[in-house]
């Protein structure tokens, strides 16, 4: 099921999200929805303040892009991160190109660490 995603200035998107509990419910049923909102709003990432969750959950889902046909291809990378947390920023600083799903048409470079290592 697609979720709507919620936009800039909305309350949730404010908030520190809240760990998620072990008894989360149809916590299953909620990352598979989430994925296919965020293949359906063309993303790589979602997370589930931005379908108004206060919650401490992501998915990321890599497809690669062909031009030629304006088309994605299947995922080659999938991640659920599930109350993540920061432990170490390694290698070299660069600038990506990014976007964001609840800022939709707005594209800039952030300055973001090669590699981050997560808990």
């Amino acid at each position: 099921m697609i979720l709507p995603i919620i936009g800039y200035g909305h309350p949730t998107l404010r908030k520190v999200a809240q760990p998620v509990p072990r008894d989360y419910p149809n916590l299953k049923e909620l990352v598979a929805n989430m994925f296919e909102t965020m293949y359906a709003a063309d993303g790589v990432g979602l997370a589930a303040p931005q379908v108004d969750l206060s919650i401490r959950l992501v998915t990321i889902g890599v497809r690669p892009y062909d031009e030629k046909t304006e088309t994605y291809g299947e995922p080659t990378e999938v991640h659920t991160l599930v109350n993540p947390e920061i432990l170490e920023f390694k290698g070299e600083k660069k600038y990506f190109n990014e976007g964001c799903l609840s800022v939709p048409d707005i594209h800039e470079y952030v300055l973001r660490p090669d590699t981050i290592v997560l808990h």
